[in-house]
């Protein structure tokens, strides 16, 4: 009986941390658009892909769907009709934007993104949405067959082979960015701009706006302490 009780207590608990969670995933619309705005950034100012947020990507689309049949409630002529349609263009620019920056890096550095979804650990976040893997793949093989019927295939036969990943240009990790902090970090260590200088560390005040190299804050902007701008 007291296992039965305790068992009984067990599952209960466990439904409440269930229950616990969910609220916590739960976001108002605001805060949904506030979350997109700032991938969309994140994605615009990196030099390389970022993680991908296909989960975001359909809330938003979700949350559009909802606005327009509410918009189409709305009584034609009134002036909230008109402001709520502003805000609906506003948002598909934003994900339209995000959405193309992505496909534009992938296009840029194919062979690369390829290799670091591939080689990602099972626990790691996938950098591919698997559109978006498909489409690496497809643009991949393309690539290939293109280059083999217009230039390869009139080459000797030692020179009719391209290794992708030493022809196409990886991301500039050594290039600068703006950035807002929105954590406080202490102890980031920054790179000599030259032979002369030396590693320094600085800290990071929350709010503080900083030029930085992005490898040193490549970290701090996946795990989202702070944003690019």
């Amino acid at each position: 009986m007291a296992d039965g009780l305790s068992d009984a207590g067990d599952l209960s608990g466990e439904e409440e941390s269930q229950e616990e969670e969910e609220e916590e995933d739960v976001l108002t619309p605001a805060e949904l658009i506030a979350r997109l705005e700032e991938a969309w950034l994140n994605e615009k100012f990196s030099p390389e892909l970022l993680e991908n947020k296909s989960e975001l990507v359909e809330c938003v689309m979700e949350q559009l769907m909802h606005m327009e049949e509410n918009l189409q409630r709305v009584r034609k002529g009134d002036l909230k009709a008109s402001v709520h349609r502003m805000e609906i263009d506003r948002i598909r620019f934003v994900l339209s934007s995000y959405l193309r920056s992505r496909l534009q890096k992938i296009e840029k550095f194919f062979p690369h993104v390829l290799e670091k979804e591939k080689s990602r650990a099972d626990g790691d976040p996938s950098f591919l949405s698997p559109e978006e893997f498909a489409f690496a793949k497809e643009y991949l093989a393309n690539t290939e067959v293109y280059l083999k019927a217009v230039a390869l295939r009139h080459m000797p036969p030692n020179l009719q082979s391209i290794d992708m990943l030493k022809a196409v240009p990886e991301p500039c990790l050594d290039s600068f960015v703006f950035l807002r902090v929105k954590e406080r970090q202490e102890n980031i260590l920054v790179e000599p701009e030259t032979d002369e200088q030396r590693e320094y560390v600085v800290d990071l005040e929350e709010g503080s706006q900083h030029l930085m190299r992005y490898r040193t804050i490549a970290p701090l902007v996946a795990s989202g302490a702070v944003q690019l701008i």
